[in-house]
């Protein structure tokens, strides 16, 4: 019995596949979204606190919230992409 032939097309497709799994790599880990979630609720309650050891003002804005979550978790390990350079 004679195979079938793959086509051009499907192919393509076989590749791209592969590809799109690769491009789908977690880049936070699952701990370093749950410290970020503690700090927001923190945040949302108000009793979140920027600085050293919290002696310094109250978290402002969201991104803060969400800056100081990473911090924390990027102190205890987690995986969590480097911080961007500024320019």
């Amino acid at each position: 019995m004679a195979k079938a032939k793959k086509t051009k097309t499907a192919r393509k497709t076989k590749t791209t596949a592969k590809k799109t799994k690769k491009a789908k790599k977690r880049s936070y880990s699952k701990a370093s979204g749950s410290e970020v979630g503690k700090e927001m609720r923190r945040y949302k309650k108000g009793t979140a606190k920027s600085g050293r050891s919290g002696k310094a003002g109250k978290v402002k804005s969201r991104k803060q919230a969400i800056a100081i979550g990473l911090s924390k978790a990027r102190k205890k390990g987690a995986k969590v992409p480097k911080k961007k350079a500024r320019s």
